[in-house]
């Protein structure tokens, strides 16, 4: 498999557009991932002999597409997870919900405890032993045909956090089957990673990646894009 596309590259980190389907990192399945991808592209380029620097700092879910980060430098990883950690970090997702939300904008608290053996996110009592705190925050863009395109910043950062919050207020994600939804998209969920902001771990410049929303999308919303060009990608 060929590189995603490159979002932003220079010696120290690599942004890249994830497409849904592929996972980030080994799973369990034997299937390649773009981790196994991007460190065989990253080691063509060293010098003969070396395998060369590169690992993921955060992670998406397998169905879930958008920009995704590698550090290609010791110096990068260490500062990069120090922002993630610190939530110095701003992520900006795009998704289509099979409902729309009562309240056309709102923030969203939950505690959260994984179901490993089913690999799901449950929602659980406050301070429950297993729970963690999750907060995100959504405003609707658009709606059509029962429908709502929704902008969502989560302020924290879990496994399933932003397909499980939106499935508790009875909007689950299309395609999202694992949490509601009631039809599969072909191994796909409508949820995009689509902006991340950060400084520069090394230069300290401030850094927005963009990550335009894949044309498939076009399946289940044919207004997606002049929608969300101008207010997610300004």
């Amino acid at each position: 498999m060929q590189i995603p596309n490159i979002i932003y590259e220079d010696r120290h980190l690599v942004a890249l557009l994830k497409p849904a389907r592929l996972p980030v990192a080994s799973e369990g399945s034997g299937d390649e991932t773009l981790l196994d991808v991007v460190r065989r592209w990253h080691a063509a380029k060293q010098t003969e002999g070396k395998k060369g620097y590169c690992v993921p700092i955060h992670f998406l879910d397998r169905p879930v597409s958008g920009v995704i980060l590698f550090a290609v430098s010791s110096k990068a990883a260490a500062r990069l997870n120090e922002l993630f950690r610190d939530r110095e970090m701003n992520k900006t997702y795009v998704a289509v919900t099979t409902a729309i939300p009562k309240e056309a904008e709102g923030t969203l608290e939950h505690w959260l405890a994984k179901d490993k053996d089913q690999n799901r996110a449950m929602i659980v009592k406050p301070g429950s032993k297993d729970g963690k705190k999750c907060v995100l925050s959504y405003r609707v863009l658009a709606t059509s045909g029962g429908q709502a395109m929704v902008e969502v910043k989560p302020v924290t950062g879990r496994s399933h956090q932003i397909r499980a919050q939106m499935a508790a207020i009875g909007c689950p994600l299309v395609g999202d089957t694992k949490y509601g939804a009631k039809a599969h998209w072909d191994g796909r969920v409508a949820l995009h990673a689509a902006r991340l902001e950060f400084l520069h771990p090394v230069g300290g410049e401030p850094m927005k990646l963009l990550a335009p929303i894949p044309n498939y999308w076009g399946e289940i919303w044919m207004s997606a894009f002049p929608v969300t060009q101008d207010i997610i990608f300004p």
